[in-house]
């Protein structure tokens, strides 16, 4: 079978983890006999410097041509990056709100799974590490606070800034719906988090929310105060199966999800439209202060076109084998350096990005 996949590289790391990436997805076609044609796409810092725009029309009617697209990482560092000197719909984080947007890419899953290969860089206690788990954040991606209207003015004498969060009920029915189809094929159970004492937004939510439930009886569902979770998330992440939320929500306690898992260079991310098409990225960041050194970790990346392969193109096999490859690559002992164990806590081999890359490739 032939797919077609654009690839934005991106800024900082993104090239070198879609590289790799890249190299496992080849692999995969060769062993299962399925072509994977590349369109590379500018998008972010490398997109402003070439054209001026985070994101240009023509990268976006290129992205809506491809079956989907796999991202590297966007931006640079905030602090020194000429970047950042630009007005804020001119950055490059821009583009990507601009992307999410017009692709309607409104449902946001994160995963965030402990290997038990590196549990000892979980940073929650031993008894809970040892515990394990294995949760899924399904984030809604196209509304609410991050694309409310905005505004910055005077009042009464006073500099105010305001922001306005809406969403309306559809928006929540559709990523309702993707979160309990989703638990249907994992653990049956759904922890809807919000702020339903003190918002109005939040209350539309739950209900919204209890009206899909009813047609998902296996399913159980439970609401959590977004404060709670938090706490939740460091205190039993193990509780936790597939977790539904809005966006600025969604986006805080998928980043400590990733957190507690030992490294953001292990967790992949895919966001979906109404359609089969995905935008697959990782978790991380650019990390332009290692860019161009070989020592990212390229697994997120590579985990994320495993998803690619299981939303997008319904090809759970293939998907299964670059998985296990990972788990095979770490059972041998094979790191990069964020996922190195503490000293006198085991013997691995610390690699880089590259020949993580090749490892995983040799175990396919």
């Amino acid at each position: 079978m032939d797919f077609k996949v654009g690839v934005i590289a991106g800024d900082g790391i993104g090239p070198e983890v879609t590289d790799e990436a890249w190299k496992v997805l080849s692999k995969v076609g060769e062993k299962f006999g399925h072509t994977f044609h590349r369109t590379d796409i500018l998008m972010g810092g490398c997109s402003i410097d070439a054209t001026g725009e985070p994101l240009t029309d023509e990268a976006i009617e290129t992205a809506k041509a491809q079956d989907a697209v796999l991202m590297g990482s966007i931006g640079g560092n905030t602090s020194t990056s000429p970047w950042y000197k630009l007005p804020p719909q001119k950055r490059p984080e821009a583009g990507l709100l601009k992307l999410r947007k017009s692709l309607n890419l409104f449902a946001n899953l994160r995963p965030a799974y402990l290997y038990p290969q590196l549990k000892e860089a979980c940073p929650l206690k031993e008894a809970t590490a040892e515990a394990g788990f294995d949760m899924l954040i399904m984030r809604e991606l196209t509304g609410g606070l991050y694309f409310g209207a905005r505004k910055t003015h005077e009042v009464n004498g006073l500099m105010t800034a305001e922001d306005t969060l809406t969403y309306n009920e559809e928006e929540i029915r559709r990523i309702a719906k993707r979160g309990f189809d989703v638990a249907m094929k994992r653990r049956k159970k759904v922890i809807s988090v919000d702020k339903a004492n003190v918002l109005d937004s939040s209350r539309l939510w739950r209900k919204v929310v209890e009206e899909v439930a009813a047609d998902y009886p296996e399913v159980t569902l439970e609401h959590m105060l977004v404060d709670n979770c938090a706490m939740q998330l460091v205190k039993d992440p193990a509780q936790f199966d597939v977790v539904l939320t809005e966006n600025m929500f969604g986006d805080i306690l998928s980043d400590e999800a990733a957190m507690i898992t030992g490294s953001l260079g292990m967790l992949s991310s895919a966001s979906l439209n109404e359609t089969k098409f995905g935008l697959y990225e990782p978790s991380g960041g650019s990390a332009p202060d290692i860019a161009g050194m070989d020592i990212a970790n390229p697994i997120a990346t590579i985990l994320s076109a495993a998803m690619m392969l299981r939303y997008s193109f319904d090809l759970d096999a293939e998907a299964d084998a670059i998985e296990e490859a990972v788990r095979k690559t770490l059972d041998d002992g094979i790191r990069t350096g964020d996922i190195m164990p503490r000293e006198g806590e085991g013997s691995v081999t610390k690699v880089g990005c590259s020949a993580m890359g090749d490892a995983i490739v040799a175990r396919l």
